[in-house]
C-alpha cells in the first residue's frame, strides 16, 4: 500500500510536470497538430483519478467507472456506423451485455467473463436483427456490432478484472498498465511529429511513423524497468518483456482503431474533426493492451 501511494505521489508530480509543459510547447507552437497528445493528457488524468480511488477505497469504484468508459466507447463507435432502422434493436442489446457483462467481473466469474461476448453473445447478437425482419445489411450490421463488442467492452472490460483476479496487486497492475499503454502513445506521437519520416498507414492515420514505433518501444521499455518494482511483482525480465509487449500490443491497438474508423467514416464528409478528435483516440491502445497484458500475467503467474 506504501509503495502504491508512493508511486501515484510520483505520478500525480509527473502529471502536472507534463500537463504544464505540454501548454507551454503548445502556446510557441501554435501550427503544429496536438490534438491526439491533448486527448491522451486527458486520458492520463481520468485514469489517475479513477485508480487513485480504487486503489484508496473501494474497487467496486473503479468497476463501475470503467462501465461507464465501455458504454461511450461503444456509444461512440455506433455513432460512426451508418445505420439503418432495424439497427436499433442490435444495438440495444449489445448496450444491455455491458451490465451483464460486468455483473461476470463483480461476481469473479472468470469462465463466463471470458465466454460471455465471444461466445454467447456473438451466437444469439442476430436474433433481434432477423426477427426485425431485416435482411438488407444484415451481416455488416450483425459483424460491426459484435466487432465494437470484442474491442470496446470485452477487450477494456479486462481492465475491471485485474483487481477481481488479484485483489492484492490488481489496481497497482492496472495503473502499471495504463502508464505504460499511455507513455507508449505519446512518445509515438511527439516522435511522429518532429522527426517522423516513414509512415506506416498514411490513408488511415498520418500520425503514426516506424520511428515513432522505435523509439516509443524503447521509451515504454524503460519506463517499464523503473516502474515494474513498486508496481508489480514481477521479477526483472518479465518487468522488461512487461514494457515490450504492452508497446507493441498498443501499437497494434492504436493502428486497428485508426483504420476502423477510417473505414467508418469513409464517404462521411460530415464527421471528418469528429473522427479526430474521437474518443476512441484515447483508449484505442487499451482495447488491445488490456486483454493481451492480462492473458499473458495469467499464464505465467499464480496470483492471476
Amino acid at each position: 500500500m506504501v509503495s502504491a501511494l508512493w508511486t501515484l505521489g510520483v505520478i500525480f508530480a509527473s502529471l502536472v510536470f507534463i500537463t504544464l509543459a505540454f501548454y507551454i510547447v503548445r502556446k510557441k507552437q501554435p501550427n503544429k497538430d496536438f490534438e491526439a497528445i491533448s486527448a491522451r493528457i486527458g486520458t492520463w488524468w481520468g485514469m489517475f483519478f479513477i485508480f487513485s480511488l480504487a486503489t484508496l477505497f473501494n474497487p467496486v469504484v473503479s468497476l463501475l467507472s470503467l462501465m461507464v468508459l465501455t458504454f461511450f466507447a461503444l456509444k461512440e463507435y455506433f455513432s460512426m456506423i451508418k445505420t439503418r432502422k432495424a439497427d436499433r434493436r442490435i444495438f440495444l442489446w449489445a448496450y444491455l451485455s455491458i451490465p451483464i457483462q460486468f455483473y461476470w467481473i463483480y461476481t469473479g466469474w472468470y469462465g463466463m467473463f471470458i465466454v460471455f461476448i465471444p461466445i454467447y453473445v456473438f451466437l444469439f447478437l442476430p436474433l433481434p436483427r432477423l426477427l426485425n425482419k431485416g435482411t438488407v445489411g444484415f451481416l455488416r450490421s450483425v459483424s460491426s456490432t459484435q466487432w465494437g463488442l470484442m474491442l470496446m467492452v470485452f477487450g477494456l472490460s479486462h481492465l475491471a478484472y485485474y483487481q477481481i483476479a488479484t485483489p492484492e496487486y490488481g489496481a497497482e497492475l492496472v495503473l502499471f498498465l495504463v502508464v505504460l499503454t499511455q507513455v507508449n502513445d505519446v512518445v509515438h506521437s511527439l516522435i511522429s511529429i518532429y522527426f517522423g519520416k516513414r509512415k506506416i498507414v498514411p490513408t488511415a492515420n498520418p500520425n503514426m511513423t516506424w520511428e515513432g514505433f522505435a523509439v516509443a518501444l524503447l521509451a515504454t521499455t524503460a519506463a517499464s524497468y523503473f516502474l515494474y518494482p513498486h508496481l508489480t511483482p514481477f521479477d526483472v525480465s518479465f518487468g522488461i518483456w512487461s514494457g515490450i509487449l504492452i508497446s507493441v500490443s498498443g501499437f497494434f491497438g492504436a493502428l486497428t482503431i485508426s483504420v476502423l474508423k477510417r473505414d467508418l467514416l469513409i464517404g462521411d464528409d460530415a464527421k471528418p474533426e469528429e473522427g479526430k478528435n474521437s474518443y476512441l483516440n484515447r483508449v484505442d491502445s487499451l482495447t488491445y493492451t488490456s486483454p493481451i497484458f492480462f492473458h499473458a500475467i495469467r499464464y505465467f503467474f499464480d496470483f492471476m
